[in-house]
Order: structure tokens, then C-alpha cells, then sequence
């Protein structure tokens, strides 16, 4: 069960500092955000560099599931999963495209230009998981240790970390 680093304790007058050095005692942590209810966002894209019809301007409902490891802070949790969802959620209703796609410039003639992802790379469900990672990497608190992005384009393709 535990390692006996937290144990119950019904001190009212506790002291916060001893707590929070029970917390780190407890190690490091997995939180999993999306587990068996992925957070879901719709979004369109297209790949530029596709010969098919995934070049054509089109749209998903994706899944994400997260998965954070680091060190219990003093709320009790490796980090607050409201952190967690706004990050994804910055994705939600948008149109994903590749730096140098024309759409950019059509998004911004017709003034819709923050509805426009505009990554470094082709916006494929890989690349999405890998600037997901990066993302929340930033701003997430220095006791995170590592994130792992799983993103479902649909219900056969789903990429992530290895």
C-alpha cells in the first residue's frame, strides 16, 4: 500500500513545514489525467505533405490523456489538473496548420487569425503529443519530473512517448 511515509493523523495544529516534508518523503508520484475519460477536443488541420485526402482541410475529435510524474507539493498533488486541461484547451476549436501554410494568410485576411495553431511542424497527432509535452513541460511546476501527451486522432490512430 504505502511506504509508511504518510501515515493518519487527526492534529489540528500541525505544523505545514512537517507536512510538506512528509509529502517529498513520499517520492515521486504518477498523476494521469484522461485515463479512462480522455479529455476531448475538436480541431481541424491538413497535411500539406500528404499525398491523399489528408491534405484537404479537415477536423477531429481528439482524445488526450496525460500523464505527469514529480514530487507531491504542499496541496497534495503533483500539480492541479485545471493546469493541466487549460493547456489542451488552448487547442480546442482551433485549426492546427504547418508553419508556411497558406491558410495562415487566408485565417488572417479574414480575420480569424486566433483561431490558428501554427506549428513548427506537420500538425499529425505525433508532432501534436510532442508540442503538448513541450507545453505543459513550461508550465508546469519544477517538482514535474516528466510528461507524457497520448493524443487520439481517431479510433485507430493514437500516438505518444514511448
Amino acid at each position: 500500500m504505502t511506504s509508511g511515509a504518510l501515515e493518519e493523523h487527526s492534529d489540528a495544529g500541525r505544523d505545514d513545514a512537517a507536512v510538506v516534508d512528509r509529502l517529498a518523503a513520499a517520492g515521486e508520484r504518477e498523476l494521469t489525467v484522461g485515463g479512462d475519460r480522455p479529455i476531448r477536443i475538436s480541431a481541424g488541420h491538413r497535411l500539406l505533405r500528404h499525398d491523399g485526402k489528408c491534405s484537404r482541410p479537415h477536423g477531429h475529435n481528439y482524445e488526450v490523456t496525460v500523464r505527469i510524474a514529480g514530487e507531491l507539493g504542499p496541496e497534495g498533488w503533483v500539480v492541479d489538473k485545471g493546469a493541466v486541461t487549460a493547456v489542451i484547451d488552448e487547442w480546442d476549436h482551433r485549426f492546427l496548420v504547418e508553419a508556411g501554410d497558406p491558410l495562415v494568410e487566408g485565417f488572417a485576411a479574414s480575420g480569424d487569425e486566433d483561431a490558428l495553431v501554427v506549428l513548427d511542424a506537420p500538425p499529425t497527432a505525433e508532432v501534436m503529443s510532442v508540442v503538448l509535452e513541450e507545453k505543459l513541460a513550461a508550465r508546469l511546476p519544477d517538482r514535474v519530473s516528466a510528461v507524457s501527451v497520448t493524443v487520439a486522432e481517431t479510433s485507430e490512430l493514437c500516438a505518444g512517448g514511448v
